[in-house]
């Protein structure tokens, strides 16, 4: 398993991008919406490091209440079916199946504080 990157909530995703490439110096890799979900997403990365931070507007959310900003932490698998599987088989909570986006299968489950953990298997 691979850590891969950490999702935050933001509110406003244009003053968000500037805040974290214009302040932070970090690069804008990619900016989709997410239909499924009704958000979009952004990703950007700093020189030198591998994980990412995915900025995630959630299109139907007003507010955040304190504590909301974290969405969930990803990491990689090299195979869906076996990990979800193992997940099952020790009573993890699965909090969404596996489906498809683009080239990539996403599941998630949920750790026992309720967080998510998105789980990638890329192709």
């Amino acid at each position: 398993m691979k850590m891969l990157h950490t999702s935050v909530n933001v509110k406003d995703m244009g003053r968000s991008i500037n805040f974290y490439t214009q302040k932070l110096g970090m690069k804008l890799e990619s900016r989709r919406e997410i239909r499924q979900n009704n958000a979009e997403i952004a990703f950007l990365s700093i020189e030198g490091s591998n994980h990412n931070i995915e900025l995630t507007w959630w299109k139907d959310k007003a507010d955040y209440a304190e504590g909301d900003q974290l969405d969930h932490i990803a990491f990689s698998v090299e195979d869906m079916d076996d990990f979800m599987g193992r997940m099952r088989s020790d009573g993890v909570e699965i909090a969404k199946e596996p489906y498809m986006l683009g080239t990539s299968r996403i599941a998630f489950i949920k750790d026992p504080n309720g967080i998510w953990i998105e789980i990638i298997e890329r192709k």
